[in-house]
């Protein structure tokens, strides 16, 4: 409402109180007049805007909004005394709060000063305690010094009358021990004395028996003097003699040099022809003492010599497998007879996958001779390794069908030179078995079987042709081998009716179907010998009758079973340990623990 009663925007409301300026002290007169003059400009009235506040009053008054403009400045005016108010009472209210404030800083002002002046005493009864007891350890210190010098006075006391008594019983034996001295140099002395005669006539009855023999042996030199000298005489006199002497003597070295040569070829060629290397575990090779020995085995092993023979057959693998091994049992066989450079194969993959079974079927196949050794008996062999080595190929080079070497776990000495800690002998096994594998022959094929070939020497990797893996059978493949082995191991002696063997009626190609579905993972030699259990279930019970409750109970423990070997083999890869040992009495070798795509 400024512009109703004439005030200017400089100038302050009519309810601020004006403050009068004092004239300035020790001024002159100049400066008394400006101040008045400056005074009385303050205080001068405008009647001008005294004028025009009348004027605006009146045409407030005309207008007909006069009412509510005064209504208006009334709520103002009511506003702002009711704005004062409320400044007022919160100034009141920042007071009252200045001095609950002041009470609080001043109640924790007084809390710190009680606690540090707890804290100060505490330090003070702790520092009084410190004391104490450090002064108590120096008295306990000082007492044990006391003590321990004391006990150190004993115990020297104590020394040196034990030193006293010690030396006092020293004294005593050394005069014990003189007199016994000179006691025994007196009984040495007149026992000298004694032998001293003695000697005198031992020495005499030897100077009469030396004289006597002296004599004896003079006449016998010159009676055997005269006898040589009238014999050479005679022999010299006659040449004929001299020359039947040196043509004796000559045959009988020459013969005895003969016979010696004469029989270590003989022995040689007795033990190739007729006998096998130790190191040969089994072969198709006939021998004098296999006949003797075992001589129905080897009548059915002349029969089936004449019988045809799949490579493949009772060898259940995939069908890119069978392909493969079907192509190399041909190549074998033509190889044979056109009498060519035989191929060296390997054979890796998990156990139990037919790697054994497929070697000794084309080497039958083939018209071969086969030969099965393991890598196992040659580091036990020691220094006799390489003599064993040569004798087997020695042996292989007589075959005239040709032979078939199968070495199973070849790596077992087989392994790396340069970073395998293998013994001298071993190495010079190793080395003997390559100089006899390192050209092509027309005699022997070499077939190596290892579940790890990455540990194989260099050297024996450049001997190899080929490599074919065996992997674990598939589901197909499985059931399979169910099959077949479920027919060769219960339905024939079911059949046959001989043995106490029974089966119940059930749908066992549905259980074929199922068994291979729960046996995954599993190899060909795990499920054969599910064939036995099943067998041996039937005569195990009561009646003999096989059941498909007995064929499912055994098929179960096998799947746990199963899985009990892959967490051992587990165990043992988490502990790094890749290796069993094959200890003797020189060297040691190790042979690898399977993986667990082996188990």
């Amino acid at each position: 409402m400024s512009w109703l009663f004439g005030y200017r925007g400089n100038q302050p409301p009519s309810d601020v109180p004006q403050i009068p300026i004092p004239p300035s002290e020790g001024g002159g007169g100049g400066s008394d007049d400006k101040s008045t003059k400056t005074a009385m400009e303050a205080y001068r009235f405008d009647s001008s805007a005294l004028e025009r506040a009348a004027q605006a009053a009146k045409e407030l008054e005309r207008s007909k909004f006069a009412k509510e403009a005064l209504d208006l400045s009334k709520q103002q005016e009511q506003t702002k005394q009711q704005e004062y108010f409320a400044k007022v009472k919160e100034y009141e209210a920042h007071i009252e709060h200045s001095r609950v404030e002041q009470k609080r800083v001043d109640g924790e002002e007084k809390r710190k000063t009680l606690q540090e002046e707890t804290k100060q005493s505490q330090i003070r009864a702790q520092y009084q305690d410190q004391l104490a007891r450090k002064r108590y350890e120096d008295q306990l210190l000082q007492q044990q010094r006391i003590n321990d010098e004391n006990l150190r006075r004993q115990e020297e006391s104590v020394a040196k009358q034990e030193s006293m008594r010690k030396a006092t019983i020293e004294h005593e034996m050394e005069l014990r021990h003189q007199n016994e001295m000179k006691r025994l140099e007196a009984e040495l002395r007149a026992k000298a004395k004694v032998d001293r005669e003695n000697q005198d006539l031992t020495l005499e009855q030897i100077r009469l028996k030396a004289a006597e023999n002296r004599i004896t042996v003079l006449e016998s030199i010159k009676t055997a003097g005269s006898v040589l000298g009238t014999g050479a005489h005679a022999l010299l006199a006659d040449w004929d003699k001299i020359l039947a002497a040196a043509g004796g003597i000559s045959l009988l070295a020459l013969g005895v040099y003969s016979a010696k040569g004469t029989t270590g070829v003989a022995a040689r060629y007795i033990e190739a022809r007729l006998g096998k290397p130790s190191l040969v575990r089994e072969t198709s090779r006939f021998s004098l003492m296999e006949v003797v020995r075992h001589p129905v085995q080897s009548v059915q092993k002349v029969f089936a010599r004449f019988r045809s023979q799949d490579a493949l057959s009772g060898v259940v693998l995939a069908p890119k497998l069978e392909e493969r091994l079907r192509d190399i049992a041909i190549a074998t066989k033509n190889t044979k007879r056109n009498r060519g450079m035989y191929r060296n194969i390997l054979m890796h993959g998990p156990p139990g996958t037919g790697k054994t079974m497929f070697a000794k079927k084309l080497a039958v196949h083939s018209g071969m001779d086969y030969a099965v050794m393991t890598g196992g008996d040659v580091a036990p062999m020691g220094r006799e390794g390489v003599t064993a080595v040569h004798k087997v190929f020695d042996w292989a080079n007589t075959s005239h069908k040709g032979l078939l070497l199968f070495v199973d776990e070849a790596d077992a000495f087989l392994r790396k030179r340069s970073s395998e800690t293998i013994s001298e002998d071993l190495r010079a096994t190793l080395n003997a078995f390559l100089y006899r594998t390192g050209e092509q022959s027309q005699k022997f094929m070499l077939v190596l079987a290892s579940n790890t070939p990455e540990q194989f020497d260099w050297a024996v990797n450049d001997r190899l042709d080929e490599m074919v893996e065996f992997s674990l059978p598939g589901r197909d493949e499985r059931e399979r081998l169910v099959r077949l082995y479920f027919d060769q191991f219960v339905l024939r002696p079911a059949m046959e009716g001989k043995r106490r063997l029974k089966l119940a009626q059930f749908d066992y190609s549905l259980l074929c179907t199922e068994i291979a579905r729960l046996t995954e993972g599993m190899s060909g030699r795990e499920i054969a010998k599910l064939g036995v259990a099943w067998q041996a279930a039937a005569y195990a019970s009561e009646d003999g009758v096989l059941t498909e409750k007995m064929v499912m109970d055994r098929v179960m423990d096998a799947v746990v079973q199963h899985k009990q070997k892959v967490e051992w083999q587990s165990e043992e890869e988490r502990r790094d340990s890749k290796s069993i040992s094959y200890s003797s009495d020189k060297d040691t070798m190790y042979v690898p623990v399977l993986s667990a795509k082996e188990s």
